[in-house]
């Protein structure tokens, strides 16, 4: 990973990858952007990310692989993750294959739920579900 805790947009951090990777760092992106259109971007841990009700999931480009970061709760719903090597929270994705973007979509919509809920417990007068 271009470790560099000076990015201020998503945009800087991907330009600063080779262009295969920039490619896939982009695609992860939109979809993210797809499946939670209210999700505001940031640069947080030096990394891409989203927020929805708080952190929502995170992206990193590396030398070998890219990085999802969508927490550890959907590593123990979801058996697909099993196919892929993981850290807590962690999916890594080699560059050498296509990304799997039906298991991402899959993962942020549960990310939304599950921001949208831990919001509501918090705020019940705001139940918006």
């Amino acid at each position: 990973m271009m470790n560099n805790p000076s990015y201020k947009t998503i945009d800087e951090y991907i330009q600063s990858f080779p262009a295969d990777v920039q490619e896939k760092l982009q695609t992860l992106r939109k979809v993210i952007k797809e499946e939670a259109p209210e999700a505001s971007e940031a640069i947080a841990y030096g990394i891409p990310t989203f927020k929805f009700h708080g952190n929502l999931v995170h992206f990193g480009g590396f030398k070998t692989h890219v990085s999802f970061f969508p927490a550890s709760s959907p590593m123990e719903v979801f058996k697909e993750v099993a196919q892929y090597q993981t850290g807590k929270g962690t999916l890594q994705f080699p560059l050498t294959e296509p990304m799997p973007l039906p298991l991402v979509r899959k993962i942020v919509k549960f990310r939304v739920k599950e921001n949208l809920e831990r919001k509501n417990k918090i705020h019940p007068k705001y139940n918006l579900i």
